[in-house]
């Protein structure tokens, strides 16, 4: 928010990074003062140190880079790892990735301008190089620890796409994350990995990585529809439901629809999300795709075919469904990693990008860790419960045929198409 405001008012910029320096400073002199035992040039009884000096320390911030000045004690040693700290994991990694460009021969002038984007005055390469090892360590780490600690009942699975250099060549490659929700209600990401491709192969090595890790009880997985993760699913937690993306079906079916008429059938694919019980769900889902069969053949088809698939979520607790329909908690992951990689463009490597990438995953992952619960105790204790399954008598047919029509009718649509 704060960069969105600055950006391009260098004026303001040079202010505030005035400003920060003068807080850092008196943080840092204050800090000093308790481990003195007394206040800068006052006498105590209690002192057991003397300042003498400082030494001027550079931090990489959004903002430039900023010049604070760390004090130096006679006897002891003032860290300013408590104010400043060591650096934002992912930070460190995009300045990394940085440095790896211009080692790997990619222009002076675009290792420049990415830096200048970054706001970073030194990238410091022999710095940069060892807290690059020391943050490889820690995404290897976070990468291969094990599972076995929880059962996690809900999984989500879905995979982005970032720019890496290969043998010279420029080419996509699919960053795929794991979140889980485990019997403490919170949800945490369990894998991540780079692959070349993303196919069966690819997640089938995924998925039996996580099993091996010591993950189960899982009871559903949510993804989009893609054929090789369908495949290893199945095949990798057998017994698990599977739920569609509601998000990715949508837009598939909406993608078919030619664009004269998509505006009046954007409302039909919600409609049986909308629905209180599978029975309304199912008699909407039909209404639904009727009326995109006006707007095409391919709309109703590919609409009709991903009911069962979509609609899986009404089988668990209601209090669960917004949370297990859709792939939104991937989304947002998606999109923290797209904001973080856009500044480098195309990485020198997929060892950049993992490093990155594994950077931005591990801080959401903490704060998750002492973020709010998903569910609370109750629903996470029927987590485990088997799916339910009912089968509605005549009246409630009646009844839920009776509300999604109501609910289909107050679209509008009908009274559109005569007016067209």
């Amino acid at each position: 928010m704060l960069m969105s405001v600055v950006s391009g008012q260098e004026g303001l910029r040079f202010r505030l990074a005035r400003m920060l320096e003068g807080v850092l400073d008196a943080l840092m002199g204050s800090e000093a003062d308790g481990l003195c035992g007394a206040g800068y040039m006052t006498r105590g009884e209690g002192r057991a140190d003397r300042r003498n000096g400082y030494r001027e320390r550079g931090v990489d911030t959004p903002l430039g880079t900023l010049h604070v000045h760390v004090p130096k004690l006679r006897r002891g040693y003032c860290s300013p790892d408590g104010v400043i700290g060591r650096g934002r994991r992912a930070d460190t990694a995009v300045a990394a990735a940085v440095v790896e460009m211009w080692v790997r021969g990619v222009s002076t002038r675009r290792v420049e301008r990415v830096a200048r984007e970054l706001g970073v005055g030194r990238l410091g390469r022999s710095g940069v190089s060892r807290l690059a090892r020391e943050l490889d360590g820690q995404v290897a780490e976070f990468r291969s620890r094990p599972l076995s600690d929880r059962r996690c009942c809900c999984l989500w699975l879905d995979a982005t796409f970032v720019k890496c250099r290969e043998s010279g060549a420029s080419t996509s490659a699919a960053a795929v994350t794991a979140i889980a929700c485990g019997d403490d209600g919170r949800r945490r990401v369990v894998g991540f990995d780079v692959f070349d491709t993303e196919g069966y192969a690819a997640w089938e090595s995924f998925l039996s990585s996580l099993r091996a890790r010591g993950l189960d009880g899982v009871r559903l997985v949510v993804s989009d529809d893609h054929c090789g993760l369908r495949k290893a699913v199945a095949e990798e937690f057998q017994g698990a439901s599977w739920q569609r993306c509601m998000v990715h079906m949508m837009r598939d079916a909406l993608g078919v629809v030619p664009a004269s008429r998509r505006k009046r059938a954007t409302a039909l694919p919600r409609l049986p999300f909308s629905m209180p019980d599978r029975a309304s769900a199912d008699e909407a889902w039909a209404l639904a795709a009727d009326a995109l069969g006006a707007t095409g053949p391919g709309a109703a088809r590919t609409f009709r075919a991903a009911r069962d698939e979509c609609l899986a979520y009404m089988a668990f607790p209601e209090a669960r469904w917004i949370g297990i329909r859709a792939d939104n908690v991937q989304e947002r992951e998606n999109r923290e990693i797209k904001r973080r990689t856009s500044s480098v463009g195309v990485f020198p490597s997929q060892d950049a990008l993992v490093r990155l990438a594994g950077a931005v995953l591990m801080e959401a992952d903490e704060d998750r860790a002492a973020g709010k619960r998903m569910w609370g105790p109750e629903s996470v204790a029927r987590a485990w419960d088997a799916p339910a399954a009912h089968t509605p008598t005549g009246s409630e047919l009646a009844a839920a045929r009776s509300r999604a029509r109501a609910a289909f009718d107050a679209l509008g649509l009908e009274k559109d198409k005569d007016a067209d």
